[in-house]
């Protein structure tokens, strides 16, 4: 159906046609608004492409297709980080051009472009990983021949190779230098003797904390998105978890809490955001001579300090609350070599 000039907003253009949806069922759709009638007609072309699966659809088309998908199956601040990485680094590249018409050589000199703007390689990775993520979905329900993300090979690299983490000595001068900020004091024990993430720590209320019990209950999580504080449910089914926490930290937790007259059972025991943190972490390594890490590396920290001790990769697992064994293994392989001389040395004690 052509495109006219719109009755009711002189000037303007609107289109309107039929088409048919998935269920099979004819429907009338009608867009108003344009400022020529090339616009309108280009609009519908486009739509009509979206609703038919055509390959031929401009990528900025299809990202809309993907994101309405991933809408309901991700986090809210799942969705917020991966909307923001499409469309500030991935968008601006491919979005006129026919998601069945980009190549891999396409790909290979947006990944270059990427690449000289300095971004960490993890970053890197991460964003690869996200265009990887749209070409998938298009393979697996829009028959896409194949993923070109595939053939143009990887960009970037994971986690593993950038992990620090700060040995019991390390951090025990590192908190020294926090004892004039008794909040962060705490945050940063409970962080380093719970190697619970810092979300879950932030997201912690007063009902959480069983000091008689020597326990803490780990059920949400905290993130500042949009200007706006948001708790919700934590990571993973297998991060709500009950951790026992030492009776040195008890103490300390129950000083704290002492100290913060009228808390509520269901306020919040730290209530700052990671910024926060963020600060008094440089503060104290400037002060006490510390090795800078990130605020996630105490997580690690925590791990290194539990394989040191001896404990099994199951009990690692379930208290750092991963979903299997097998990530804790993979995220952690590097330190269990470590341990390797011991086990002979043990063995050969009993020949």
């Amino acid at each position: 159906m052509p495109a006219n000039k719109d009755p009711d907003s002189p000037g303007k253009w609107l289109c309107q046609f039929y088409y048919t949806d998935w269920t099979g069922q004819r429907k009338k759709k009608r867009k108003r608004g344009f400022a020529t009638k090339r616009e309108a007609l280009e609009w519908e072309r486009e739509f009509l492409k979206k609703t038919q699966a055509d390959l031929n659809m401009r990528f900025d088309s299809f990202l809309e297709i993907y994101l309405q998908d991933a809408q309901s199956r991700i986090r809210e601040t799942t969705m917020h980080t991966k909307r923001s990485i499409l469309e500030s680094q991935i968008l601006p590249y491919f979005r006129e051009k026919p998601v069945g018409q980009i190549t891999p050589a396409d790909i290979r000199q947006w990944q270059s472009v990427l690449m000289e703007k300095g971004y960490s390689p993890s970053y890197l990775r991460t964003v690869q990983n996200h265009l990887t993520a749209v070409f998938n979905f298009a393979v697996r329900y829009y028959h896409l021949p194949e993923n070109p993300c595939t053939k143009a090979g990887p960009m970037g690299r994971g986690r593993a190779g950038e992990m620090q983490f700060w040995t019991l000595e390390e951090y025990k001068t590192f908190r020294e230098a926090l004892r004039d900020k008794p909040a962060a004091f705490v945050a940063f024990e409970t962080l380093y003797y719970t190697g619970m993430r810092v979300g879950e720590l932030l997201a912690l209320t007063r009902s959480d904390i069983d000091t008689s019990a020597g326990t803490i209950s780990i059920n949400k999580t905290f993130t500042r998105l949009d200007r706006q504080d948001v708790i919700t449910p934590p990571k993973t089914p297998k991060s709500k978890r009950i951790l026992l926490i030492p009776a040195f930290l008890c103490r300390e937790l129950e000083e704290y809490l002492g100290s913060l007259y009228g808390l509520g059972p269901d306020e919040r025991v730290f209530p700052f955001t990671k910024h926060l943190l963020t600060y008094e972490m440089k503060r104290g390594c400037k002060l006490s001579g510390v090795k800078q890490i990130r605020l996630h590396d105490i997580r690690h920290s925590h791990a290194s300090l539990l394989i040191e001790l001896g404990f099994s990769p199951l009990l690692i697992a379930e208290r750092l609350g991963h979903e299997k064994v097998e990530t804790t293994l993979n995220t952690y392989s590097h330190l269990w070599p470590n341990k390797q001389t011991e086990v002979a040395a043990q063995l050969d004690a009993l020949g």
